[in-house]
């Protein structure tokens, strides 16, 4: 069983599904969550490595969960990548994301990319 927790926030169940099972092929534990207010409770209980965060998200936007999870000490070790059709928007919040990635977004690409941010598995 893996140390390594990653939160999906995203709408679309499919896309949420695939970027479950890319963290889980690159070794996190993954709880997929569909809406802002949903992940902003799951983040006040939990301190997920990777947070893969979709910005048009019902309730509370993405932009919001964000800057939450900035403003939270206990989450400053927390990478957050953003996964969104947006790029005007994406490009407005790249100073406070790990990485930011442009829909459509590959099964490989994630793994990969949350492989290497450096995190070891138990």
């Amino acid at each position: 069983m893996s140390d390594l927790f990653a939160l999906i926030v995203e709408d679309e169940t499919d896309l949420a599904i695939i970027f479950s099972k890319a963290l889980q092929e690159a070794g996190f534990e993954t709880q997929i969550v569909r809406a802002g207010d949903t992940a902003l409770m799951w983040l006040s209980s939990t301190t997920p490595q990777i947070v893969v965060l979709d910005l048009h998200l019902p309730r509370v936007s993405g932009k919001e969960v964000l800057e939450q999870i900035r403003a939270d000490e206990r989450l400053t070790e927390t990478k957050v990548i953003i996964a969104t059709a947006d790029p005007r928007m994406a490009e407005t919040l790249q100073d406070q994301a790990d990485l930011v990635l442009l829909k459509p977004i590959g099964f490989s690409q994630l793994r990969d990319l949350a492989s290497r941010l450096g995190f070891e598995t138990s």
